[in-house]
């Protein structure tokens, strides 16, 4: 009996309920990038001397939720990158802290293009680790790329 009562009093305290907050997640949407619907822009995990920071895919929409380049890879390529970063930096870090870029291009073809804006922001002698994946679409038809990165920050 005083096992059963046990259990029960064990499985009513908040540990039992699977959407107790969890303290090790925070996540981040911040003003220097479009308002996200439906998502977050990262999620930041504590790792304990290291946060990491799981970003949502990035398309080159600005800050205001506007296309920078219809039809122009290098213009929305930049802006990704500018996305990235902002969100980066909002989580206390740089962009070499960024670990993985995972690339979902509609023309493959046009990598050497989107590596050369990359350098321009990233550690190109140490780029992050990367996929790339060649799609027919994306969430609208104006956009040609969305790249979803990983940082782990050093805390301070």
């Amino acid at each position: 009996m005083k096992k059963l009562l046990f259990l029960i009093l064990f499985c009513t305290s908040s540990s039992c309920f699977a959407q107790e907050a969890n303290k090790d997640v925070t996540f981040l949407n911040p003003s220097t990038v479009g308002k996200p619907f439906g998502y977050s822009h990262a999620v930041i995990v504590d790792l304990g001397k290291n946060k990491m920071v799981i970003m949502s895919g990035q398309v080159g929409l600005d800050q205001d939720g506007k296309l920078a380049g219809n039809g122009d890879l290098t213009s929305q390529t930049e802006q990704v990158f500018t996305n990235i970063k902002s969100i980066v930096e909002a989580a206390g870090g740089t962009m070499n802290d960024l670990v993985e870029l995972n690339y979902y291009l509609m023309d493959a073809s046009q990598v050497q293009l989107v590596r050369s804006i990359r350098d321009k922001f990233v550690n190109a002698k140490q780029p992050p680790a990367s996929t790339l994946v060649q799609v027919s679409k994306l969430f609208r038809d104006d956009i040609l790329i969305e790249i979803k990165a990983t940082a782990i920050i050093k805390k301070k």
